[in-house]
């Protein structure tokens, strides 16, 4: 007791409590941690310390308020929860050691595969043969190779010649080069021949299921040691999502170790507290994800859905701030559209001329377009100048405005009304969605602050950043 007393004092004077939230106490290195993130050098809307409390004090009480709520015991957010909080954990399973052993791994296997007779790099010409060649198709391919070989023989260049004459689409374009290659990639006629070659000798014409090829040796070698290829294996590995295979063989031994009586999550979740007891940074970013999806879930339901959804509390937000909400040029709200038949010009005016704005889509769907014959194409929304060449022209009255035709479709139209000025919150949804939203959240915070208590310990505040 007297060393949990001790230890308990310790902590107390080396990170004291900076402030007290709905009963919590909050570390003044919590509060740092917090601040040093959100206030870097590259921060536009830098704050003092100062300014900063009322935004965390904040940001604490919206996530009581998410607890209270119980948003944390439910499975969506634990799976979430656990996702973020593993993406940092799994990493600190694998050692540089661990990867080490994967590559010289991978290097083993790859000298094993290439065997004893190396690797070469050689070059062909191709002249292919149909799979059903007939005889005079098979006698032409021959008499083309041989007519090759010759050329080679009287000393005529191997690449100018495969990318006058190759086959091979892939190599042709590189003077018939090949790259690198070992026993087991190529078909066996073609195989056996390239590895019966020295280096810069010249192969007779070789039969393979391809066709025939001429092949020239280039270089012979033996793979290079380890340490020549460590790097790019490292590089190809982190590629491939080793770790993360290292990580679950790891987990899966000390499942079976343990005669399955914990489970990998179980383990995950140790591995969590071990590594925020012994690293602050940790705590606090595991506790970040903790806390900011509590934030994120709670101002969802409470704020920006609930806002974003509820027409007629947008409707009454845009009536009483009317005045708020100007543009610096008229908007068309209306369609351009084009038609095949000049009937249509009127029918489709005719078709929503007494229906709501919202309604006008489902309204033209299901007159004009309904069954298989597709009779008009429409552009709806609110338009400012610029935004449509038709409006442009026959509503905006921009003389030079070039009205690309749509094909099929002879006839242009538009049909809507100039405004000077929103009539609707559906003209601005965005804004008014935006500014309601900013309204309840500062109705929300106010029921917050008068439900939770709050103490501010202002002598350690001005120690932040400064012990």
């Amino acid at each position: 007791m007297l060393l949990v007393a001790a230890v308990t004092a310790q902590a107390q004077t080396s990170d004291p409590v900076v402030m007290t939230v709905a009963g919590v106490d909050v570390p003044r290195s919590e509060f740092e941690y917090s601040y040093n993130k959100n206030n870097t050098d590259g921060v536009i809307d830098k704050k003092s310390v100062e300014e900063y409390v009322d935004l965390f004090v904040n940001y604490k009480l919206k996530v009581q308020a998410a607890l209270d709520a119980r948003i944390d015991t439910t499975t969506a957010y634990l799976t979430e929860f656990a996702q973020y909080r593993d993406q940092q954990v799994r990493p600190t399973f694998v050692t540089d050691d661990d990867m080490l052993a994967e590559a010289h791994e991978v290097y083993d296997q790859t000298l094993k595969n290439i065997g004893p007779d190396g690797l070469v790099m050689a070059g062909h010409i191709l002249i292919t043969i149909p799979q059903k060649a007939t005889d005079a198709q098979q006698r032409d391919a021959k008499r083309r190779i041989d007519s090759v070989y010759t050329a080679l023989q009287a000393g005529a260049d191997f690449e100018a010649l495969a990318k006058q004459v190759s086959q091979d689409p892939g190599s042709s374009q590189r003077g018939g080069m090949l790259g690198w290659f070992s026993r087991n990639q190529m078909v066996k006629e073609f195989e056996d021949a390239a590895f019966s070659l020295q280096p810069d000798e010249l192969s007779k014409p070789v039969l393979s299921p391809f066709g025939w090829h001429i092949i020239k040796m280039k270089e012979r070698k033996q793979l290079e040691p380890f340490e020549y290829h460590k790097d790019n294996i490292l590089r190809f590995l982190d590629q491939r999502g080793a770790r993360n295979a290292i990580t679950d063989r790891k987990l899966d031994a000390l499942v079976k170790a343990s005669g399955n009586t914990v489970t990998k999550e179980h383990l995950l979740e140790q591995r969590a507290d071990s590594l925020a007891a012994a690293n602050p940074e940790m705590r606090y970013l595991i506790k970040e994800y903790h806390d900011g999806l509590l934030l994120y879930e709670i101002s969802n339901q409470t704020i920006w859905d609930k806002a974003a959804k509820d027409e007629e509390a947008l409707a009454r937000y845009f009536k009483k701030n009317k005045k708020k909400y100007r543009w610096d040029e008229p908007r068309f709200k209306g369609m351009a559209y084009h038609v095949k038949d000049e009937a249509d010009v009127k029918a489709v005016a005719k078709c929503v001329k007494k229906l709501k704005f919202d309604d006008w889509n489902e309204a033209l769907r299901t007159t004009f377009n309904g069954d298989s014959v597709i009779r008009i194409r429409v552009e709806k929304g609110l338009f400012k100048k610029g935004d449509n060449a038709l409006i442009d022209r026959e509503e905006f009255k921009v003389r030079d405005a070039k009205v690309d035709s749509v094909k099929g479709y002879p006839i242009d139209a538009t049909y809507g009304k100039m405004l000077k000025k929103p009539q609707d919150y559906t003209d601005v949804r965005g804004l008014v969605v935006a500014d309601l939203q900013d309204e309840m959240e500062r109705l929300w915070v106010a029921d917050l602050r008068k439900k939770y208590p709050v103490t501010i310990n202002e002598e350690v505040l001005k120690t932040v950043n400064k012990h």
